[in-house]
């Protein structure tokens, strides 16, 4: 008797593992990784391993469906410069190019912002990073802001708090998580000012 009274509770907690080892399977992460290996203009070693997923595609600018609502024109701009990007992912890397078919970091960076109407000299990562002010508190991992690596040697666009855009030495123009390689490497942040009317309500 007391079997029988337990059957139908076993059975649906039974169901329920089920699910939840399938989810956890779903979400198990088994596609296969790539290190990538760099040189300088020089032809000296690079400190980049930068590893990442192969046939992950980059987010959908997660920070674009975070834009208030009465902002119509910085959404916009945000689209924009998502499509820029979108257009340069997978161009090769090459030492002072801007485009339209190759790049460098800082071309890659300088080219995406011309396209989205924002002009500004086309200079070096360190330069930029003296141009351009830090961003407020909270506003480091936000769409569109610049972030530097390795001494200032190296720049990209953030895309959230997951990862970056960037123009890589060995795999020209791809999207790359914040790992602990890059993470550990990041010098700090800065914001590119947008025009007034992209940031009114």
């Amino acid at each position: 008797m007391p079997v029988r009274k337990l059957f139908p509770q076993t059975l649906v907690a039974c169901f329920a593992l089920c699910l939840l080892t399938l989810n956890a399977l779903a979400q198990t992460d088994t596609r296969p990784r790539q290190v990538a290996k760099g040189l300088d203009a020089d032809g000296t070693s690079r400190l980049e391993s930068d590893v990442y997923l192969v046939s992950e595609a980059p987010p959908a600018a997660v920070d674009l469906l975070r834009t208030p609502i009465g902002a119509p024109m910085l959404l916009r701009f945000n689209q924009t410069m998502l499509s820029a990007i979108d257009a340069r992912l997978g161009a090769p890397y090459v030492y002072g190019a801007m485009g339209p078919r190759a790049f460098d970091c800082s071309g890659f960076v300088w080219s995406v912002f011309h396209e989205a109407g924002i002009n500004f000299e086309r200079a070096s990562a360190r330069s930029l990073w003296a141009q351009f002010d830090a961003p407020k508190p909270g506003e480091e991992y936000k769409f569109g802001t610049l972030v530097f690596f390795n001494n200032l040697k190296h720049v990209g666009i953030v895309a959230d708090e997951h990862g970056f855009y960037q123009a890589s030495t060995s795999h020209g123009v791809v999207y790359s998580p914040f790992n602990d390689y890059w993470s550990e490497r990041i010098v700090g942040f800065r914001r590119v000012p947008l025009p007034a009317q992209v940031l009114a309500e």
